[in-house]
């Protein structure tokens, strides 16, 4: 299957574009600090999770997927920190949150998966 077929790289790019969404509502002054880091961080879960997709040996497929899940963890870490700043409303992060909890559920699966062929 291709990567872009999965509904977990699906997710991600979904919550890539969510936090694209909510960028903007950033103070300028956070256009290389906060909007830079979010944005990295969030767009790193589907391309790791394509890069995994396409590695031939378990090991490396696994390796990018614990890597994507880092990337969630920063991007759910930094997303909290622009809530309890007063920059992002939390009713307007409740969709993104969504978004993260389901790829995080996806991503733990699959990574036990695969840790069950090594």
């Amino acid at each position: 299957m291709y990567y872009r077929e999965t509904i977990l790289w699906q997710k991600a790019m979904d919550a890539a574009r969510e936090t694209y969404r909510l960028t903007p509502r950033l103070p300028s002054t956070e256009n290389y600090g906060m909007r830079s880091q979010i944005t990295r961080a969030a767009v790193s879960m589907p391309a790791n999770i394509a890069e995994g997709w396409t590695r031939e040996t378990v090991k490396d497929k696994a390796r990018f997927l614990a890597i994507a899940q880092g990337s969630l963890a920063e991007t759910e870490t930094l997303l909290t920190l622009c809530e309890d700043l007063g920059w992002f409303p939390k009713s307007e992060t409740h969709k993104l949150r969504g978004l993260l909890d389901e790829v995080s559920r996806i991503l733990t699966t699959m990574r036990r998966n695969l840790r069950s062929k090594t």
